[in-house]
């Protein structure tokens, strides 16, 4: 009952977003290194070197997430150029790393002012509405209508459907067994529990055709965006192709469903995309439809289950930890009748749960970070950073400086 509660805690509580992939691009021109003194007319850029032609320093930022220390790559440079933003060249890109919270609150305070999100080259093949548009456009659309999706009156709605097939999955898959493998499992839940909230796809086989192509699709956004035959990114393209078509097959039996009255048009994100319209009194289309479900299906599941998988990681190697929230989840089930689910009061009374999944969310961050462009020529810290230039947030290496978190290897709820 402890896991049920939590999990269903971590899984409402863990807002969507989308892991923004990496990929190596290639160009016909390059520039050579360049020095940490060059400047433009409007200033310095800031210190730092662009690494090898090509590849930059994607290598050394890809091996500081691959080995689990996604931090290293920005703290050991702020630490040598004596600055929290310094330039350098990802992802075939120039870029500029900005660090610590007032870099990342400069950053989100000037969405779409002097920054805008951005992605590489590659995602558009995977979602391929993005090329009617831009990634971009696409992202601010499903932004504004997650929004009144996930308000608190609408989550409050399906604490009791989670709290349901949390239990059945930890009957299914947990009990009576010697030893579980959690992250796989974690995934089959939160990929269900998408499906659910997203889609109200419950039937069995129908999100086993899902799921299948789907662990192709989510394992390809991590791959060198290279689309020749047998590559995992050719093979994820295919898959996307896949699980979309039976995406649009859902989509259109919404439709009838919803004509017929046998749906309604609050039950779920699916319904709500069908009968919202933008500024023109324009409706979504199906392929477009299918292309954000698709998103919201990889987001929903991905930084979900990597959080639940790091939280029973956690209560397995902290005692005292697991006995904190142990006896936190045996005080709300002394106040439950036999068979009542889950309500929102329960969720109110996990404060210490809710601080140990901020800890474990701080520690191993499910999404490390995310880049944005520069849509004009600005200053930041007397540095210039040109227009187009790519700019990279990092939540890791805000988590683990020592100077916003003392001793921040240490696992200590009390910080929230």
């Amino acid at each position: 009952m402890t896991m049920i509660l939590l999990v269903s805690v971590i899984s409402i509580s863990i807002s969507i977003s989308f892991a923004f992939l990496f990929g190596l691009h290639h160009h016909l021109f390059f520039n050579k290194n360049k020095s940490s003194t060059t400047t433009t007319a409007a200033g310095p850029l800031p210190p730092g070197k662009m690494g090898w032609p090509l590849v930059g320093e994607s290598l050394h930022f890809l091996w500081a997430g691959w080995k689990g220390h996604p931090e290293k790559f920005v703290l050991d440079r702020v630490a040598k150029y004596s600055s929290t933003v310094f330039r350098t060249h990802l992802v075939g890109e120039k870029a500029a790393v900005l660090s610590g919270a007032s870099g990342n609150k400069f950053l989100f305070s000037n969405e779409n002012k002097l920054v805008k999100a951005w992605f590489p080259s590659g995602i558009d093949k995977i979602f391929p509405s993005s090329t009617r548009s831009s990634s971009e456009e696409e992202g601010i659309k499903l932004r504004r209508m997650l929004h009144t999706f996930l308000k608190t009156e609408a989550l409050r709605r399906y604490i009791g459907k989670m709290d349901h097939m949390a239990q059945t999955h930890f009957e299914e898959g947990w009990e009576n067994k010697k030893e579980v493998v959690v992250l796989p499992l974690a995934k089959d839940y939160t990929f269900q529990l998408a499906c659910r909230l997203f889609a109200s796809v419950e039937d069995p086989q129908q999100v086993d055709r899902l799921s299948k192509p789907f662990n192709l699709l989510a394992s390809s956004l991590f791959a060198i965006p290279i689309d020749l035959p047998g590559t995992p990114f050719n093979k994820g393209i295919k898959a996307s192709k896949i699980v979309r078509q039976e995406l649009v097959s859902i989509i259109k039996q919404r439709k009838i469903d919803l004509a017929q009255g046998k749906a309604s048009p609050t039950q779920d994100i699916l319904s709500h995309m069908l009968l919202t319209s933008d500024e023109n009194g324009n409706f979504m289309q199906e392929f477009d439809i299918a292309d954000k479900i698709l998103g919201l299906l990889i987001g929903g599941r991905d930084s979900a289950s990597v959080a639940c998988t790091f939280i029973v990681k956690y209560l397995a190697e902290l005692p005292h930890i697991y006995d904190g929230v142990y006896n936190e989840q045996m005080e709300i089930l002394k106040s439950k009748s036999p068979g009542d689910s889950l309500n929102w009061e329960d969720l109110q009374k996990m404060k210490y749960s809710w601080n140990v999944a901020c800890e474990v969310m701080r520690l191993a961050t499910p999404v490390p970070g995310t880049f944005r462009e520069a849509i004009a020529d600005f200053s930041y810290k007397g540095n210039s950073i040109p227009k187009g230039f790519k700019l990279y947030w990092s939540a890791t290496a805000t988590h683990k400086n020592p100077k916003i978190f003392p001793e921040p290897e240490k696992f200590d709820p009390s910080r929230f």
